[in-house]
């Protein structure tokens, strides 16, 4: 078929779910994608944070294509060794005890919850909790995980969800004083709100909700699941800040490609759920966790994080020089290789336009850009991503 007709069959059969944009990936190749008719595109959203790695790692797909012949599914029931070497990894990358692994970030987050409402029912003999979750956040789609996102357009269709959850102002720390009780059981958030429009947590805040928690014995619950895994420079973004959460979700590069995720937990937090408690048929299998046994050995490898460091700060000046350049750009955030740049207009047509010119960038909601590409790009990857972008702003803003 060819790309029109895939396009039309795939809304006949599709659910409507998505607005996607009229193209027909066919594979990728480093930091490039290419459709059926072979149009290439350098991708600066990395599947939502999620290739990492870039496409075509070698090392990477060999280490899946061996697992493939070895073993891909049995059930929690058994044990395997890419599952404790996964979970070795992860334990030791994020300061926590013990791992769950799931199938995705919503899961993750679901989990999460799970375990904080568990340990305030271990130690209150009764189930009558609250969750503290912060506005214009994002957590995942299933019912628990929209429970706790901070947009009410996200919520209000799928109504009654899960109760008790209560929502602060985003580093606002009185806004969450304000909230805490005897029955709160978990503050949740991300260290670095991605949907909501990359907005990085203040230090003061970030550790004062850890004060918080200590000091009420409240279960602190960092989202990383956009913002983790190198994106910000650190494995976990919460280490710039010097704290340590009793919970932290994980997903997107975590498994680079395959669907996993994680929620892993330190202290009583990571003893609250016992058998009987949690459980999932496919999350933690002999494929998926190779793939993430995979990612932390190549992180190691390739020096993933010196990348980062090297440049994040070049696309922090390129981005500043468009600010700079353009008056309809307003604002520019982010930490590492999570940046956003706000604009005075909707984005959307500025994120056409650029793909018009041979770069993937998407959104994060109505007018920002964000800037997510796979952590091994290099400085003139962004020169290439900037002309693009200015190309674009230029024909939508400017018309010409």
């Amino acid at each position: 078929m060819d790309k029109q007709q895939v396009m039309s069959a795939a809304e006949s059969v599709l659910m409507h779910t998505y607005g996607r944009f009229p193209m027909v990936l066919d594979h990728g190749d480093g930091v490039y994608l290419y459709e059926t008719d072979g149009t290439k595109y350098l991708d600066f959203a990395a599947g939502i944070a999620v290739f990492a790695l870039g496409y075509g790692n070698q090392d990477y797909n060999n280490a899946l294509k061996g697992q493939i012949d070895k073993l891909l599914h049995t059930s929690n029931y058994y044990y395997n060794e890419p599952a404790l070497a996964a979970a070795q990894y992860v334990c030791k990358a994020s300061g926590m005890d013990r791992v769950f692994f799931t199938n995705s970030g919503a899961e993750a987050v679901e989990g999460a919850i799970k375990v904080a409402r568990k340990l305030y029912y271990n130690k209150h003999g009764k189930a009558d909790s609250t969750i503290i979750a912060m506005d214009h956040s994002f957590h995942g789609r299933t019912l628990g995980a929209v429970s706790v996102t901070g947009k009410a357009a996200y919520r209000e269709p799928f109504e009654p969800l899960i109760g008790g959850v209560l929502f602060a102002e985003y580093n606002n720390l009185d806004s969450v004083k304000a909230l805490i009780d005897d029955r709160t059981a978990a503050i949740i958030l991300e260290t670095v709100q991605g949907e909501g429009g990359i907005h990085p947590a203040e230090k003061e805040f970030l550790q004062g909700v850890r004060k918080l928690c200590d000091e009420h014995g409240i279960c602190m619950i960092s989202d990383e699941i956009q913002c983790g895994m190198g994106r910000t420079g650190t494995m976990f973004a919460y280490e710039q800040y010097g704290i340590l959460p009793d919970v932290v979700t994980m997903a997107k590069a975590l498994g680079c490609g395959v669907p996993v995720g994680a929620f892993a937990a330190r202290g009583e937090a990571a003893l609250a759920l016992v058998p009987g408690d949690h459980g999932s048929t496919y999350g933690g299998n002999p494929f998926v966790c190779k793939a993430v046994e995979t990612v932390f050995e190549l992180f190691k490898k390739q020096n993933v994080l010196g990348n980062v460091a090297e440049v994040a700060p070049y696309l922090w000046e390129t981005l500043e020089k468009l600010r700079e350049e353009f008056p309809v750009i307003v604002g520019h955030r982010g930490i590492g290789l999570m940046q956003g740049l706000q604009f005075s207009v909707p984005v959307g047509d500025i994120v056409k336009a650029t793909m018009a010119e041979g770069c993937i960038l998407i959104a994060a909601g109505a007018d920002v850009i964000r800037f997510i590409p796979p952590l091994v790009i290099t400085k003139a990857h962004v020169d290439e991503m900037a002309n693009a972008l200015r190309k674009a702003i230029r024909s939508v803003v400017n018309g010409k």
